[in-house]
């Protein structure tokens, strides 16, 4: 059976995008100060096989391929679709769908696009339907944790890069209870550590 995976890159003290010059939380504008949480997608010389003008390190690029090469499709929350300027008409993975969680209407879904207006167990659902047997992908800090709260998530990787942000869009929101984790895997690489979890239950 497929798996729900939540990946994403964070920094040291779990912000997963920065601040603007004027002192404020990013939210809506950008990555802020940020930037720096990706640049180990393009520092390395080893193209990756699933992302087209990806070049990373060589351990990054075995690992991020790995899963990257496991996603049949997508669910990412209303926030983390405005805040990406709607991927584009698209989907944030190469070849997976893309489905939409969100309770307003939205007006401009495109192409792989799918709206999803009754919560992520739904999305999920529906994600897993169209995934061809491979492995959902959760995007968005809000949307990660409340798959984590419903008990919907199965592995978790924090690229964990090097920095304190001191501020932004944490990936993480308060949950109810712990959520237990178990690391599988941690691969070190140059401006990145992957941290790989199971989640236990």
């Amino acid at each position: 059976m497929s798996k729900v995976i939540c990946a994403h890159a964070v920094s040291v003290d779990g912000f997963i995008s920065g601040r603007t010059p004027d002192g404020q939380d990013e939210f809506g504008r950008g990555l802020g100060d940020a930037t720096t949480l990706f640049d180990w997608y393009f520092s390395g010389d080893t193209p990756s096989r699933v992302f087209d003008g990806f070049k990373l390190s060589e351990p990054s690029a075995r690992l991020f391929d790995e899963f990257a090469g496991r996603i049949g499709a997508v669910v990412a929350g209303r926030t983390t679709y405005e805040h990406s300027s709607g991927f584009g008409s698209g989907s944030p993975h190469p070849t997976a769908p893309l489905f939409v969680v969100s309770h307003r209407p939205v007006t401009d879904l495109a192409g792989p696009q799918t709206l999803v207006t009754t919560g992520v167990a739904d999305a999920i659902a529906a994600a897993r339907a169209a995934a061809g047997g491979k492995d959902i992908g959760v995007m968005g800090g809000g949307l990660a944790t409340e798959a984590l709260n419903e008990g919907l998530v199965d592995e978790l990787v924090l690229h964990q890069v090097p920095v304190l942000l001191g501020g932004g869009r944490p990936f993480f929101h308060e949950l109810p209870a712990h959520v237990r984790l178990r690391l599988r895997q941690a691969v070190p690489a140059p401006g990145v550590t992957h941290l790989h979890y199971e989640v236990l239950r």
